[in-house]
């Protein structure tokens, strides 16, 4: 289906730009990357609605501020 690992491991790739509503079919793989490139993206269809709680990038990083740090 998707060979998302194939892309994770390659080094030639900076970003990988993938619908959230695929990103869920292999969240696994998404999830278990940590490394800062190539960087994983979730992006809106136009099918399908974005749901910031699914959106693991998003979710890291509210976990590296405060609100304090924002202000």
């Amino acid at each position: 289906f998707i060979d998302v690992l194939g892309f994770l491991s390659r080094e030639d790739i900076g970003i990988i730009l993938i619908n959230q509503c695929i990103a869920e079919l292999i969240r696994h793989a998404v999830e278990a990357h940590t490394r800062s490139l190539p960087a994983v993206l979730e992006i809106p269809s136009k099918e399908h609605p974005y749901d910031a709680a699914k959106d693991s990038v998003l979710r890291r990083a509210r976990g590296m501020f405060t609100a304090d740090d924002l202000r």
